[in-house]
């Protein structure tokens, strides 16, 4: 087949770079058995842990199991992509028009660099003795005709051919024999195999109107990726000017007012020059480094974006922490660096011509109130995940990320909605007590209704009577039960007797048409929430 149209594109790989950017942010080292993981699964393993039959795909356990020395890391995607931007650096200085594929992995034209060192492999030789100088060991290359082609050359070569070139026109014989795995999509290699293609020159075979018919524009694109057309262009990334401000402190500074009061002409300059550039900064990072040695680092995100006072809130929070504007440091801070992570361009953020942003004033007023009370003072609710109702809540600071305390997407059985839509309704209760009222629950014969571990009742709930509590204008009052339903079972961390928490849950309906959420843990009822 003819490369005309193809780039002739060079494919740099580092293997295992999770493993890599894992360890270095947490001090160890590469040759130990290390394990990254995400979602509960292993994502990429060290060499000394694949030695131990530890895979990429297996549950944590089942790793373990192979190698009871595994160090087991969570992966971390932002870690991830900081620790390669250096590499990336590292080759920008002597090839320009590298582009990230992902975090480990890059590529950029041959052509250019083929050129200037008198051939590809020896560019390709170049650059690894680039990296090893910035002891990124164990790279390797791969070159042929457009990005896919290239990147399975570079993962066809090994420790002692560092360098896989596929001459031109020769990607589609090169790819014949790789299975259909490496297309990376499991629902259309699953349904490949299931028709007995099981490499990728057997799809190749197929008609491509055929493959656009049968499996989508999806399968099309993988079909052309298969017959080692991929006319894809690499295009180099753009490289941001330089925003990162630091500010040195001589002698150290041990007090929190007097920092903040040195890093208001630094935020000043900062917040000037992305103006400069047209672009406004919606995420921040803070490095705080302290006589000691240590580097205190926080990220700091913005609901619009940050102007010179809000940076020097963020500063101030993150060294005061819980106390207040003249405590004491642990230690005297030697250095403050402010790095921009995410700058937008400021029409990315600009209100529209109807509205549509988020309210001007209201953030202001909020900003206000937190800049006044502190970084916790001011909190939004986010719905998480959770078998009862007040444990889904999650209150999360202005301006933080809305993320949850525990994930929503994940299975909670037993809980009140979601899980058990069959047997609760979905509608949530429209008050939650912030600490559920003490009542009692009376049988027709006015003895307090009990549950048995098998969940029979003693009798049938006929009315209860709340404990007096000023929050409650009807506390004290007999309230008769016109229906109810339950009781619903619960067994929470029953290996701890510390912390085990055995429920029963009932709903009540009563004669004022409103609903009750009570609970029975062992002989104490209590309302948990009411619907309205």
């Amino acid at each position: 087949m003819s490369s005309r149209g193809l780039t002739r594109t060079m494919v740099i790989w580092v293997p295992d770079w999770p493993v890599v950017a894992s360890a270095v942010a947490t001090g160890r080292s590469v040759e130990e058995p290390i394990a990254v993981l995400e979602k509960g699964k292993v994502l990429a393993t060290s060499a000394a842990a694949r030695a131990e039959g530890v895979r990429r795909g297996q549950r944590a356990r089942d790793a373990q199991s192979r190698c009871p020395e595994l160090v087991v890391l969570k992966y971390d995607p932002v870690t991830d992509a900081r620790a390669f931007d250096p590499v990336i650096a590292c080759l920008e200085a002597i090839t320009p028009g590298v582009q990230v594929i992902r975090p480990g992995m890059c590529a950029l034209k041959a052509r250019g660099p083929a050129r200037f060192y008198g051939g590809e492999a020896a560019a390709a030789e170049k650059l690894l003795d680039r990296l090893e100088t910035f002891d990124v060991q164990g790279s390797r290359i791969g070159i042929a005709d457009g990005p896919f082609a290239a990147e399975q050359a570079a993962r066809a070569s090994s420790a002692l051919t560092r360098v896989c070139v596929v001459p031109p026109g020769e990607s589609p014989e090169f790819l014949a024999p790789l299975p259909v795995d490496v297309l990376e999509r499991p629902e259309l290699t699953d349904l490949l195999r299931r028709l007995g293609l099981r490499s990728l020159g057997a799809f190749a075979k197929l008609s491509g109107t055929e493959v656009l018919t049968r499996f989508g524009p999806e399968g099309a694109f993988a079909h052309r990726l298969a017959l080692g057309s991929d006319d894809r262009a690499v295009v180099g990334r753009e490289i941001p000017p330089e925003l990162i401000r630091t500010l040195d402190f001589e002698p150290a500074v041990d007090r929190v007012d007097q920092v903040a009061f040195a890093v208001r002409a630094v935020a000043d300059e900062l917040i000037a020059r992305l103006t400069e550039f047209g672009l406004v900064c919606t995420t921040l990072r803070v490095e705080v480094g302290t006589e000691s040695g240590r580097v205190h680092e926080r990220e700091w995100l913005h609901p619009r974006w940050f102007t010179a006072a809000d940076v020097v809130d963020r500063v101030r929070w993150q060294l005061q922490g819980s106390g207040t504007a003249t405590s004491e440091l642990t230690s005297p801070v030697v250095r403050l660096r402010l790095i921009p992570d995410q700058a937008d361009p400021v029409g990315a953020h600009a209100d529209g011509l109807w509205g549509g942003g988020p309210d001007e004033r209201i953030h202001r007023a909020l900003s206000r109130v937190q800049s006044m009370l502190g970084h916790g003072a001011v909190v939004s609710v986010v719905i998480g995940g959770g078998r009862g109702f007040a444990e889904r809540q999650t209150l999360v600071p202005w301006g933080d990320p809305p993320v949850p305390a525990r994930p929503p997407d994940q299975p909670w059985p037993g809980a009140i909605t979601g899980a058990d839509q069959h047997r609760w309704p979905t509608l949530a209760p429209t008050t939650i007590f912030p600490e559920p009222l003490v009542a009692e629950v009376y049988a027709e014969d006015g003895t307090q209704v009990s549950v048995s571990a098998r969940g029979e009742l003693s009798g049938t709930p006929t009315a209860f009577r709340l404990a007096p509590a000023p929050q409650v204008a009807d506390s004290n009052k007999l309230h008769p039960i016109t229906a109810w339903a339950g009781p619903w079972l619960t067994d929470e961390r029953w290996w701890d007797p510390s912390t085990e928490t055995r429920q029963a849950r009932f709903q009540f309906h009563t004669a004022d048409t409103r609903a009750w959420l009570f609970t029975l843990h062992r002989t104490t009822w209590q309302a948990q929430a009411t619907y309205d």
